[in-house]
């Protein structure tokens, strides 16, 4: 039996460094498909609910359009939101499904956001939920490595080399 559920979350201080640590992952073989990225972009006074695609690309335009252009090509599906409490997000990887799963069925509980909600999902403990959308509020970068335990250890160290402020591995366990 593989234990593909197990994450690793990464809070960067800026794109620039996610993106060295987005490279890293690249450059060491890891499958693109499953990493995630979360980050504050767009500044908005627009009422949009949000946008999501998960095919092969979505436009984007703000701050950090390039940094965000860049990353649609390899990661599997990509939404704006515009969250409560947070603002405009931009989401990048197989996150994205879990939040509009979130998001349909309602499921956001406990004071969480619908990021929240998703991260609770697939088994990230409510007190570092909390940490992570603290640190999206503070215009910090996320990203969410997914696999078995040992890819997402090697993943840490990769990230924690490339100015992760923090990373956490979040073990899946089992029922």
């Amino acid at each position: 039996m593989t234990d593909n559920n197990n994450s690793l979350v990464g809070i960067f201080a800026n794109h620039e460094d996610a993106e060295e640590a987005i490279k890293a992952l690249q450059s060491s073989g890891y499958d693109m498909k499953r990493l995630s990225v979360v980050g504050k972009d767009y500044q908005t006074e627009e009422n949009v609910v949000g946008y999501y695609n998960t095919g092969e690309r979505m436009a984007a335009w703000g701050k950090f359009g390039l940094f965000w252009g860049s990353l649609w090509g390899f990661l599997f599906g990509s939404a704006f939101f515009i969250i409560p409490g947070m603002g405009a997000v931009m989401v990048g990887g197989p996150l994205v499904s879990w939040i509009i799963g979130i998001l349909e069925t309602a499921l956001v509980t406990g004071g969480l956001t619908a990021i929240g909600g998703a991260l609770a999902s697939i088994g990230i403990p409510k007190d570092s939920v909390i940490q992570y959308e603290t640190a999206l509020k503070a215009n910090k970068f996320m990203l969410i490595v997914h696999g078995t335990l040992a890819e997402v250890e090697k993943a840490k160290i990769l990230l924690m080399q490339n100015k992760a402020e923090e990373a956490t591995v979040h073990q899946q366990l089992n029922a």
